[in-house]
């Protein structure tokens, strides 16, 4: 499965972090300022993806930039209402699609953080 998800070109990633950044600050990075990073949580795993336009303010995935979107990509959905951390109560073929987002993400991008409070298992 890893290698189906492969980038391809090949990322040098940096070592994951697990830095506490909070809802607030994560809400914060949501592509709008330039100033700061483009974040996006998944099971509560923040993931910089700042080198990527499509997160950013003007992105056609900017819904998810500044959020825990784990629901949202569960689900395969564009809906900012459904860019929210909850996920446990998924049937088994969304909470398969949400890992596969996960190992998708993090072929490609830092892992900077984990949000406070957050359940990932």
């Amino acid at each position: 499965m890893s290698e189906r998800f492969a980038p391809k070109v090949p990322v040098q990633l940096d070592p994951p972090k697990d830095d506490p950044i909070s809802p607030e600050e994560l809400a914060k990075c949501d592509g709008s300022d330039p100033s700061r990073p483009t974040l996006v949580a998944i099971k509560g795993t923040v993931f910089d993806v700042s080198r990527n336009q499509a997160y950013g303010a003007t992105g056609q995935y900017r819904v998810f930039a500044g959020k825990d979107a784990s629901r949202a990509l569960a689900r395969s959905s564009l809906k900012p209402e459904e860019c929210v951390p909850e996920w446990y109560d998924l049937d088994e073929k969304e909470k398969t699609t949400l890992d596969e987002w996960y190992t998708f993400f993090s072929k490609r991008y830092n892992i900077v953080g984990k949000v406070e409070g957050a359940k990932n298992t």
